[in-house]
């Protein structure tokens, strides 16, 4: 197969993607209007419902710009040889191949944010804080930004740097390596995520003693579950919107609970909320997910290894010198079509692992509190009521509002 046509097939992949997109966004829009279900009849009044629809609309419209501008940006880019050009400009600082990498990527990832900056601008000043959402501020958007660079260059650089150079040294049996290494990282970040991560853009603080807390306590002696780190985040500095989950396991577990979802639910609807995150916990999804992504990156980096020497995936993209940054980028886009076959799988199991959560937060608490909060949750968030059904199985990780209900009062 010669390179010009790994580049076309490069193309249609990328076209195919935006293509399926696009329908996906446009059968999911067909739906707007439609009537609310009996189920969900509660959710919304009448003004809220038009709120929420005209926030999906301003959404969509949104969403179709800026993917228009990215397959045009992305396209571009490769018809006027941008990543030749890229290598040959990180080639003049350095003849080290692990060095040339780092600069080859810091300049694309950068280059790229910094052009799509006024689209997440757009979205956060403009249409977020036109609905009610945002509570960012300008100075913390872009302090976010950086920060966001920095730990890209520090980790993202420092793990990319070691599986250059486990391949400089083992050659095509570098994936043992890189697949022990993200192994270690991805474990690691598992445990630590909490303490090491999330201080650098939000602040924690245990969940102050209380009628709450007294609450989570007695719900967690009766579930048999130790529960000793129970903390608020400050959500409320960026956004209105509500959200918790589970980090870690073993000593170093804790649930983390949005202060925005405090302020807009019950204590006995935030229960129910925690105890659906327990139920993660219980059983073991978080486990499985993690063994089920290390066998997906274990997977996709032997067949990177299968490809990876051959010169051919750096001529496609015009760049004569071959190279494991360039080839890496050529087959991050043709193994695009499995990574849609493997998301479509992880997001079905998510969904099956959200039903079975829901379904111990209805055994160890009730299903009531937990069924108006999610509803709260929907409004507060202008939720989506009314999906296409295509649409959810292709993007959803977890089911659909009326999905969640339905099963819950089974």
């Amino acid at each position: 197969m010669s390179a010009q046509t790994i580049f076309y097939i490069i193309i249609g992949i990328l076209l195919f993607d935006f293509i399926l997109d696009k329908f996906l966004d446009y059968l999911n829009a067909k739906h707007y209007n439609d009537e609310l279900p009996t189920e969900l009849q509660d959710v919304y009044d009448a003004d809220e419902y038009k709120k929420s629809q005209a926030y999906k609309l301003t959404n969509n419209k949104f969403g179709n710009i800026s993917s228009l501008f990215s397959i045009l940006l992305t396209l571009g880019f490769l018809f006027f040889d941008g990543f030749r050009i890229v290598d040959d400009y990180a080639r003049t600082f350095t003849d080290n191949n692990i060095l040339i990498a780092l600069i080859f990527f810091g300049i694309i990832m950068i280059g790229s944010d910094i052009i799509t900056t006024p689209f997440s601008y757009y979205h956060t000043f403009v249409i977020e804080e036109k609905f009610g959402f945002n509570k960012s501020t300008i100075k913390l958007f872009f302090i976010d930004k950086v920060k966001g660079w920095l730990m890209s260059a520090a980790l993202g650089g420092g793990i990319l740097a070691l599986i250059i150079w486990f391949y400089e040294f083992a050659g095509d049996d570098f994936w043992l390596y890189a697949w022990t290494l993200v192994a270690v990282f991805s474990l690691f970040m598992n445990m630590f995520y909490a303490k090491l991560i999330v201080p650098l853009f939000n602040k924690q603080t245990p969940l102050k003693e209380g009628s709450l807390r007294d609450k989570i306590a007695a719900y967690a002696q009766k579930a048999g579950f130790q529960l000793d780190n129970v903390f608020v985040i400050d959500g409320s500095k960026r956004s209105t919107k509500a959200n918790a989950y589970f980090s870690g396991f073993g000593s170093q577990k804790r649930i983390t609970l949005y202060d925005t979802l405090i302020n807009d639910l019950e204590e006995d609807e935030i229960v129910a909320v925690l105890a659906h995150e327990v139920g993660h916990y219980k059983c073991k999804h978080i486990i499985y997910n993690l063994a089920l992504s290390l066998l997906l990156t274990g997977f996709t980096l032997w067949l990177l290894s299968l490809f990876i020497s051959s010169p051919i995936l750096s001529e496609a993209l015009g760049v004569s010198i071959p190279s494991f940054h360039i080839g890496m980028i050529a087959f991050g886009m043709l193994y695009s079509p499995i990574s849609e076959i493997t998301g479509l799988f992880m997001n079905s199991l998510s969904r099956k692992f959200e039903y079975q959560a829901d379904d111990y937060a209805k055994e160890t608490h009730n299903s009531d509190d937990l069924i108006s909060s999610l509803k709260k949750l929907s409004k507060n968030s202008l939720s989506n009521l009314t999906p296409h059904p295509t649409y959810v199985w292709f993007h959803y990780s977890h089911p659909s509002l009326l999905q969640r209900i339905v099963n819950l009062k089974k």
